[in-house]
């Protein structure tokens, strides 16, 4: 793939999460995905039954979510994503009760591409110090 195409693939994943639709963000995985969140206490998920799961509690637990790419780097077949998360906490994100606060916190993606552009992979770094700084007052 090329970046150019990695970008379109990408940008299309965070569309659909801006979006709320789990369906939609399915649509840009392989049926077989792993997804990893890390350090997140159910570990990999393996398929699209386990990642609707996290999705449907994400969703619920953040709002108005809107994401700004710092810079991405590109391999053959993988690209890696550091961007910025801003949105509402109406949930409890990560074990944090947001009480529906504005939030912000830097995202680091490793995401490996099936020739069809779907993904392979994802695995995905969350700033938790930032959002236990700004949720836990």
């Amino acid at each position: 793939m090329t970046p150019d195409q990695m970008d379109e693939a990408m940008d299309r994943h965070f569309g659909y999460e801006a979006a709320d639709d789990v369906e939609g963000v399915l649509a840009t995985m392989s049926d077989r995905v792993i997804h990893d969140i890390v350090g997140f206490p159910a570990g990999p998920s393996e398929g699209h039954d386990q990642a609707r799961s996290f999705y449907q509690a994400m969703f619920a637990d953040l709002a108005d979510g809107q994401v700004e790419t710092i810079r991405r780097l590109y391999g053959t077949d993988f690209m890696v994503d550091e961007s910025r998360w801003t949105g509402r906490a109406p949930g409890r994100p990560f074990g944090v009760e947001g009480r529906n606060r504005p939030l912000s916190f830097r995202l680091l993606h490793v995401v490996e591409f099936e020739s069809d552009g779907r993904f392979r992979r994802e695995n995905v770094w969350v700033d938790l110090a930032a959002i236990q700084a700004q949720l836990a007052q």
